[in-house]
């Protein structure tokens, strides 16, 4: 597996591990399966089982296919919901353990997924997804083009980067939140935030220090209750970590 460098707005370098070329074909073939189990149950009810088939015999080519259209429809944009819903995750990605992350270390938009996704027709459909494993392959982020167009990777989450060692703040029982907006945040965040905010700490840089937390203001919509940027930044880390334990 490759390493895999993200540089973050703050120019604070996080180290991922790119998934594999066979987590990634893994992850495509148990999608495969589900969405085929979708077309099998969907032709056995509707077209079997209530014959719409027979009723189709009377229509003209283009109502067929407008009508297999929607009972299909799912399946097209299957892994684009779910990867917008599951911030990067299809269930074949679940299973595998690896997920779509933005290059610069944010979470991935509808844009990027809608890009990547419209890119599976040259990707994958084409040849059959030859052109997406030479792509892999020959990428030195393991990256297909569309992953490429849309400035993104795939990462597997089975490494040693984990939320205890990157985001994890100690807080007592009686500890009592302050910013319960915080939840507006994903654990990517807050991994470049503590990155951030532990580096600028060390070298008492309160500019950066003063950068985030306007960057935390606005993204969440959170005000500055705590006193001093550093006090702030501190803060948000802890609360964060109450709600995430404590939903």
């Amino acid at each position: 597996m490759s390493e895999l460098s993200i540089s973050t707005t703050q120019n604070v370098n996080i180290n991922f591990t790119a998934a594999s070329v066979g987590d990634r074909m893994l992850a495509y073939f148990i999608d495969l399966i589900i969405k085929i189990a979708y077309c099998i149950v969907v032709y056995g009810i509707f077209f079997y089982w209530l014959g719409i088939n027979r009723a189709m015999d009377g229509m003209d080519q283009w109502s067929i296919i407008a009508l297999l259209l929607v009972f299909y429809f799912p399946v097209m944009i299957y892994s684009i919901t779910l990867e917008s819903i599951f911030e990067g995750q299809t269930l074949g990605k679940k299973l595998r353990k690896i997920k779509v992350v933005k290059i610069d270390g944010y979470q991935a938009s509808f844009g990027d997924y809608l890009m990547r996704w419209f890119f599976r027709i040259v990707d994958i459909t084409v040849m059959n997804g030859i052109i997406a494993l030479i792509a892999i392959i020959t990428s030195n982020k393991n990256q297909r083009l569309g992953d490429m167009s849309a400035g993104t990777a795939v990462i597997t989450l089975k490494n040693n980067i984990t939320i205890s060692n990157t985001i994890l703040e100690e807080i007592g029982d009686l500890y009592v939140p302050i910013y319960p907006l915080v939840i507006k945040l994903s654990d990517n965040d807050m991994r470049i935030i503590k990155d951030t905010f532990l580096i600028a700490k060390a070298k008492t840089d309160s500019e950066t220090l003063l950068k985030l937390r306007r960057k935390i203001e606005s993204v969440t919509g959170i005000q500055n209750k705590s006193g001093n940027d550093a006090d702030f930044i501190q803060t948000i880390l802890k609360d964060y970590n109450f709600y995430t334990q404590n939903m």
